[in-house]
């Protein structure tokens, strides 16, 4: 495998993927400057893709804002939803693998612990328009679709929040509800260890189940931070789009694939240590 495509390289799951293969392989992707496309114009996307005939395309792009998708339902059907399709299908015609990142958010939330075979109910645009791709992607068979939850890195995310917002010494409100969150970096070496031996279909790779408002003291306490200013809030009012309550996912297929400790909350705070010190 000598060239790989990653498409949305600029995020935080695209960055750690670009940074974890090595100098042998070459690597395209916007940042690169190599690859500069319009997400939304598939002809576009399309000519890109053939034109750089890599050996493995993995599409780590999406629009996870989910009001945003909410109030921008056409724009993240594209993102989301049509790209994938451009990107499957382009992969189907140079025959060769496919990776495309899935979220947790295409369950409704009522039950939690959704393992790959669980029949997705999506509650906001966000998870319509990211479960539209799930099906593009899975509709060619030489495809990997890894679904996760939560990821944080180096950019805006929960646990960056509430580490930055206990280290100004303000409250933190947790917004109630359960998810599995992964550090990118886990999330990144997952990916790369799937791929090399051969995986195909629907793999949930994410963190332990747990509350938004118990992550929050683990944080605090990983990083000698007052715990005291956690509050967990009751019904938030100020979002667009509803969240599902409980999206945790079953991760004991990847489990017994991956000889490493992607999961644990030590280990996904261990990695956020070190993006923190950067």
């Amino acid at each position: 495998m000598d060239r790989i495509l990653i498409i949305g390289a600029g995020g935080q799951l695209g960055r750690e993927l670009s940074e974890l293969y090595p100098e042998s392989i070459k690597l395209y992707h916007g940042n690169s400057g190599e690859f500069q496309v319009d997400a939304v114009n598939m002809g576009e996307l399309e000519r890109k893709i053939i034109s750089i005939d890599p050996d493995l395309l993995i599409n780590a792009s999406a629009l996870a804002n989910v009001d945003r998708c909410e109030r921008e339902k056409g724009y993240a059907y594209k993102v989301n939803g049509l790209s994938v399709g451009t990107m499957a299908s382009c992969s189907r015609s140079l025959g060769i693998p496919f990776v495309h990142v899935s979220t947790d958010y295409i369950f409704d939330g009522n039950e939690g612990n959704y393992s790959e075979c669980d029949f997705p109910n999506p509650i906001n645009y966000y998870g319509l328009s990211k479960l539209v791709g799930d099906v593009f992607a899975d509709s060619y068979e030489n495809s990997l679709i890894v679904r996760t939850s939560g990821v944080f890195g180096h950019t805006s995310n929960f646990p960056r929040f509430v580490y930055n917002t206990l280290s100004e010494g303000k409250t933190v409100n947790a917004i109630p509800g359960y998810y599995s969150p992964i550090h990118a970096r886990n999330l990144a070496a997952a990916i790369r260890d799937l791929v090399s031996l051969g995986q195909r279909g629907i793999i949930n790779v994410a963190g332990e189940r747990i509350s938004r408002n118990d992550l929050a003291i683990q944080i605090a306490e990983f990083f000698d931070l007052p715990k005291d200013l956690i509050r967990e809030p009751g019904e938030v009012k100020t979002m667009v789009a509803r969240r599902p309550f409980d999206s945790s996912l079953n991760i004991e297929k990847a489990k017994s694939l991956l000889n490493t400790d992607f999961y644990s909350v030590k280990s996904n705070l261990e990695q956020f240590r070190k993006t923190v010190d950067k």
